[in-house]
């Protein structure tokens, strides 16, 4: 940790940065995956409003 100390003697920490890093790009099958979450999320929330919609 980095600690400085102020004109009243106040410690002040500050933490440790973490090391910067890119992102890759995802591989066809990490790309299918998200297409497939995407499917089922998609799916889940149409089915909750018709539910939403046939109840009230």
């Amino acid at each position: 940790m980095y600690t400085t100390v102020n004109e009243d003697g106040i410690l002040n920490n500050y933490a440790a940065e973490p090391k910067v890093y890119y992102a890759e790009y995802p591989a066809i099958w990490e790309q299918r995956k998200y297409v497939l979450q995407g499917l089922f999320a998609s799916l889940i929330v149409t089915t909750l409003v018709l539910i939403g919609f046939s109840v009230s």
